[in-house]
């Protein structure tokens, strides 16, 4: 048992604890009700536990929405909403939440550069903020397996678009292991489990 220690957060090449930030955008009913590429509920679950996760290892977490206060849509569903509970919730009319000012200025504020996002609907709402943040020199990570679009062409372009600009396409459970790296972290350890074995329902070893 010869771990090395945490690497450096400005020079680890992979996600930590101390470089990721987590984008939540759009989980709201109007947008999963119109989902044709995957099932809701299976969208909704890994949503959730990847927010479990992020909060967890206490990532920043920016959570946006987009047009509440117009009355044309409602908030975040609330079984997401409860598991965000106490985060402050962006709200927007720009489809691409990088041209919302309050959104920009709190991504830039959590001082990251490595950016989880998942957001509602694949081919806009991940793809707009993906392009742009790239462009501004972010490392930007799809969570793939908690996105979904208005058709499976549609989802599948998205991503094969934002890939072939650089985003790095990853899933929940990849995001889980990369965090925890080590059996040894002790701090943390109890929450890997619990995703890991509970709601992935892996077979413990």
């Amino acid at each position: 048992m010869t771990s090395y220690p945490p690497r450096d957060p400005a020079s680890d090449r992979l996600l930590s604890p101390s470089n990721a930030a987590l984008l939540v955008i759009d989980y709201q009913p109007t947008q999963l009700e119109s989902l044709q590429s995957h099932p809701q509920e299976t969208i909704i679950e890994k949503v959730i536990s990847l927010s479990k996760i992020a909060v967890a290892y206490g990532l920043p977490i920016i959570l946006s929405t987009v047009n509440v206060a117009t009355g044309r849509n409602q908030p975040t569903i609330p079984r997401l909403a409860s598991v965000l509970d106490g985060i402050t919730s962006y709200d927007r009319t720009a489809i691409n939440a990088w041209e919302d000012r309050e959104f920009n200025d709190a991504v830039h504020a959590t001082g990251r550069k490595k950016l989880l996002i998942a957001a509602l609907w694949t081919e806009a709402c991940l793809t707009f903020p993906t392009i742009d943040a790239l462009a501004e020199g972010f490392d930007v990570y799809p969570v793939v397996d908690a996105v979904a679009g208005t058709s499976l062409i549609a989802h599948e372009t998205a991503l094969r678009r934002v890939h072939h600009l650089g985003a790095q396409p990853t899933t929940v459970v990849q995001i889980l292991c990369e965090l925890q790296r080590d059996w040894n972290r002790r701090a943390t350890l109890q929450a890997f489990i619990k995703e890991m074995f509970e709601t992935h329902a892996f077979p413990q070893y």
